[in-house]
């Protein structure tokens, strides 16, 4: 009876500065402590303890509940935290999906731009080019025999054309005499294109 009390009074002693939780988790170690306790108080008496086992701990009711209570609000609290890291990663992969979708959105019209940039520069190079070639086949054209005349003459058919378009409008005009001197103009391009002609013989 004696080693029983004491196994009891140890047990209580150790599980008082146990929290409840821990009472479940170290129940090997109550045990331990309480063999060591009862196996040194009985040994004037010739007993030698060498197992103490705590089959089971039932607590009150009202500590049940309590440790329910406490159970519900950690798993709650847990869930809670759950649901905000996962809310806090969502907002995170769709700011990073976000951003990186600016970026290419960014990259793609700079690379448009670019192609732009080049196309635009090879037309005006192309065309600066055939201009120059335009310009170069002109030149020899002219200083070749005769070249001046069709000059003269393509300038005089122009004229000649663009005065018939004035003519034929409604419009009132005032016209420099020099100007209005079509009989001239016809006589000067006649002239030209019979230089030509036997210019043309003479080649």
């Amino acid at each position: 009876f004696a080693s029983t009390q004491i196994a009891q009074t140890t047990m209580r002693s150790i599980i008082g500065k146990l929290e409840l939780d821990k009472t479940f988790e170290e129940r090997e170690t109550i045990n331990s402590a309480i063999v060591d306790a009862v196996d040194k108080a009985s040994d004037p008496w010739g007993v030698k303890v060498s197992r103490y086992e705590v089959k089971n701990i039932t607590p009150p009711q009202s500590i049940k509940d309590a440790m329910e209570k406490q159970m519900r609000a950690e798993r709650e609290k847990r869930a809670l935290i759950a649901e905000s890291e996962g809310d806090k990663q969502a907002k995170i992969n769709r700011s990073e999906g976000d951003k990186q979708e600016l970026i290419r959105r960014s990259e793609g019209e700079k690379i448009k731009r670019i192609n732009e940039a080049e196309g635009s520069a090879a037309e005006i190079l192309h065309i600066a080019k055939a201009t120059a070639a335009g310009i170069r086949q002109i030149a020899l054209a002219i200083n070749e025999k005769g070249g001046i005349d069709a000059v003269n003459l393509r300038v005089a058919e122009q004229y000649l054309d663009e005065f018939g378009k004035l003519a034929a409008t409604n419009n009132s005009m005032i016209i420099p005499t020099n100007l209005a001197d079509i009989s001239g103009i016809i006589a000067a391009a006649t002239s030209v294109m019979e230089r030509t002609k036997e210019t043309a013989k003479s080649v």
